[in-house]
């Protein structure tokens, strides 16, 4: 199984969109300041995660995500949630 997932930058409040075959082992990696793309957007929160069967439908819906398209989606998506904090 894949997971596309979606986290939120509590620094400069943008989104950063990912899939990974391991969710655990990769939110470790962001957390700790492993990953080059949010290394200096920390803390980070996991908001959204979606689960695929294979790689390409993963990588389809992560591409998706990044689109305009994709990121009305994903405001729309957690419009309450993101009132709150």
């Amino acid at each position: 199984m894949y997971y596309v997932y979606i986290l939120l930058s509590l620094k400069d409040r943008r989104f950063y969109v990912g899939y990974t075959n391991n969710l655990k082992n990769r939110l470790a990696e962001h957390i700790k300041g492993k990953v080059m793309s949010t290394k200096n957007r920390r803390p980070l929160r996991l908001v959204y995660s979606e689960v695929c069967l294979n790689r390409q439908d993963a990588l389809h819906r992560e591409r998706y995500l990044k689109t305009a398209w994709g990121k009305r989606y994903i405001k729309s998506r957690l419009k309450n949630y993101l009132k709150n904090i």
